[in-house]
């Protein structure tokens, strides 16, 4: 049985194949040729409909890769900013510590206030944390704060 032959019979068969996905098709129901000659209009369209696809999907890659790198650039950029500003804080106007009372600490809080530090006796302390923008605590801060809004401080000697 020649090449030509066998291709139409199996376009009237009842065969199945399988796919290299997995799945399972109908070879009536596939672009069936002879692979040593030209291929059919019908099997280049659908060549140049998936070669369009992936290019697509390609360029959609390109897209989101430079977009995930563009966001880490804004945010390291942002905290490095930041981390900057906090340390230069004290020394802003609307600072409502005193300076030498104030250390600071950068993680997981900014600041930590000794009140009355400089005058020689420590009434309170205020743990203060600095953001900007649209910046929200993290979960350790959360934390933090609702330990210290819960009263479960405490100090300790360490010898």
């Amino acid at each position: 049985m020649d090449v030509k032959q066998l291709i139409k019979e199996l376009k009237v068969s009842d065969i199945y194949a399988e796919c290299s996905c997995g799945g399972e098709f109908k070879l009536s129901d596939a672009i069936l040729f002879d692979g040593t000659k030209p291929f059919p209009q019908e099997a280049l369209d659908v060549q140049n409909q998936l070669d369009s696809g992936l290019k697509n999907r390609d360029l959609d890659l390109e897209k989101r890769k430079k977009l995930a790198t563009t966001k880490a650039e804004i945010t390291t950029k942002a905290v490095n900013v930041g981390k900057s500003l906090e340390k230069a804080l004290p020394t802003m106007k609307d600072f409502k510590w005193i300076v030498p009372d104030s250390k600071f600490l950068g993680d997981p809080i900014d600041l930590m206030v000794f009140n009355g530090l400089s005058m020689g006796h420590v009434n309170s302390l205020s743990f203060v944390e600095v953001k900007s923008g649209n910046a929200h605590l993290n979960q350790h801060q959360k934390s933090i704060r609702d330990a210290i809004e819960d009263r479960r401080v405490s100090y300790k000697v360490f010898k």
